[in-house]
């Protein structure tokens, strides 16, 4: 048996789906409502024969319009302008009742001759085949998707792709295979990196957003792949995480790339590394701070879509050419930011600074006599500060390196947070996933026995973890671990601190009762106490990219 085979299980009927509006059945429909041609229940047929559905909205009267291809498995049928909760900050009067989950318009995209197609892929819902959860078999299917689409007697040949999560990740998954029509992708928030990013964040299992998501993938006529078994089954890297990985360097069509500082312990990660690995000669990267859904369908950003959209699917004239290739928001809070062009990421005026832990709880510019600092593993965490005496901006990857010991446990998970204090020493909160405003700067995760780096993609903000093997602790053994901390953008005005917190648990607050849309990893290894040396030839240090301020 080869154990690199994803695992699968029967599919749980379409028609049982309580939490989405009701099914209807297979049949072709047309109709025409609200300026748009609308052809549900579409039969695109696949290379090996299977047949899969699609819902096209195109403009009323139009001969020659291109598509934007939404393609995830959470329902073509699942159309209302209330899926996105009251906190999602989604006003409803921005987007029509015929889009589907984190996808575009049609009723907008129509209003400027384009037309847009919702596909549901390979054993999702009512479509031939078993479902594939990614990998080579789902983006082949994409690309038959897109020339079909292409072949349209009403289409100009032309596709782009546009989406949120699934949505955004589909797009690096096909864009290798430069299927000739697919002509611009703006993949908005979708992770690229299957184990480090969705399933282990630095070797320690998430055990929430992980489940969830793989329920929402079991409703099929045949099998689907079981993703959260799949996981339980590959706690290192192996020959299964390895099939999902992607090709972003063949990645060379025209891309729009959005990530936000948000989506910490999910999509930013991913987002920008697959920005900085694409070879596309025309790409752009916007980071913002806001809640994810709400942003994809702000006016302001679909103005921007529309410009990059009409200038590769019509060959209109618009402003990209005056578009920088990287725009940020550099935040003070949640709600407050202010937007600036850059030409690069990582920023090139930022400077990697080390800020040694002192065993007063302190962040020092300089090193500290040695000592240590100890915390309950299961219960405690330390924190160590810095109060700013001028206006700092910190904006980039950032590392922990930390000296650690286990007194009592063979192993030891470390979580890691960054969180601003205001003059007072107060908390503030940012903005955290597509619902909170109390989050932290940035996060980041080690289990220890991963601390083994690949030293050929590491560099000193960003640690890179092989994770292939493990390298438990013994009694009374130091060992020196190197942490990632997600990329974030914070500007600290003069007398306000950054604080970093490491524990053996999750560092965000949280609603008893609330729907909880992100990470959290409730199987840790942790037992007795957590040991943290500083000083000397054990000296532990946080490292922040610093940014020059005019």
């Amino acid at each position: 048996m080869d154990t690199d085979l994803p695992l699968t299980r029967p599919g749980v009927d379409p028609y049982s789906a309580s939490h989405k509006p009701t099914l209807p059945p297979p049949h072709y429909d047309l109709r025409r409502e609200r300026g748009l041609v609308i052809e549900r229940n579409c039969v695109i047929p696949l290379r090996d024969g299977t047949e899969i559905f699609a819902d096209l909205y195109r403009p009323e009267g139009a001969s020659a319009a291109p598509l934007l291809l939404a393609w995830g498995p959470y329902g073509k049928h699942a159309l209302t302008n209330q899926v996105f909760w009251p906190r999602s900050g989604v006003d409803p009067a921005w987007l029509s009742d015929l889009t589907a989950f984190e996808a575009p318009d049609p009723v907008f995209w129509a209003q400027h001759g384009v037309g847009v197609a919702v596909v549901d892929p390979r054993g999702a819902w009512l479509s031939g085949g078993d479902f594939h959860h990614n990998g080579r078999q789902e983006a082949e299917d994409c690309a038959d998707a897109i020339e079909w689409l292409a072949g349209r007697p009403w289409c100009n040949g032309r596709i782009g792709m546009t989406g949120v999560s699934y949505l955004a990740c589909i797009q690096y998954l096909v864009a290798p295979l430069r299927p000739p029509a697919l002509a611009a992708l703006n993949p908005w928030e979708g992770f690229s990196d299957w184990y480090r990013e969705f399933a282990y964040h630095g070797g320690i299992l998430e055990t929430n957003f992980l489940p969830r998501a793989s329920d929402n993938i079991r409703f099929s006529l045949n099998r689907t792949e079981d993703t959260w078994a799949n996981a339980l089954a590959h706690p290192l890297m192996d020959g299964f995480w390895r099939s999902k990985e992607l090709d972003l360097e063949g990645i060379v069509q025209p891309a729009y790339v959005v990530a936000s500082w948000s989506d910490q312990g999910l999509h930013l990660r991913g987002t920008i590394e697959a920005w900085r690995r694409m070879a596309s000669k025309d790409k752009w990267l916007e980071v913002h701070g806001q809640k994810k859904w709400a942003h994809y369908y702000r006016p302001e950003s679909r103005e921007r879509q529309r410009a990059f959209f009409e200038h590769y699917l019509f060959d209109r004239p618009t402003a990209l050419a005056a578009w920088p290739p990287v725009r940020i928001e550099v935040r003070e809070q949640h709600g407050a930011a202010q937007e600036r062009a850059e030409t690069a990421f990582p920023l090139e005026s930022a400077t990697l600074t080390s800020f040694h832990l002192t065993t007063d709880g302190q962040l020092a510019r300089a090193a500290p006599t040695e000592g240590v600092v100890r915390y309950d593993a299961c219960t405690g965490q330390a924190t160590f500060d810095y109060r700013f005496d001028q206006d700092t901006e910190i904006t980039g990857h950032a590392s922990l390196r930390l000296w650690v010991e286990a007194e009592g446990a063979s192993d030891m998970d470390l979580f890691v947070a960054l969180q601003k204090l205001d003059n007072a020493g107060q908390p503030v909160g940012f903005t955290f996933y597509a619902f909170f405003e109390n989050g932290p700067v940035a996060l980041g995760w080690l289990r220890a026995s991963h601390r083994a780096l690949d030293q050929e993609r590491s560099r000193p903000d960003r640690p890179w973890h092989s994770h292939d093997v493990e390298q438990v602790l013994q009694p009374g053994e130091r060992v020196p671990v190197e942490i990632e901390i997600w990329p974030s953008s914070t500007l600290f005005r003069a007398g306000e601190s950054l604080r970093l917190v490491v524990a053996g648990h999750d560092i965000y607050p949280k609603e008893e009762g609330a729907m909880l849309p992100f990470a959290l990893h409730e199987q840790t290894r942790n037992a007795g106490t957590h040991v943290l040396h500083m000083g000397g030839e054990q000296d532990s240090l946080l490292r922040l990219p610093i940014v020059a301020r005019e």
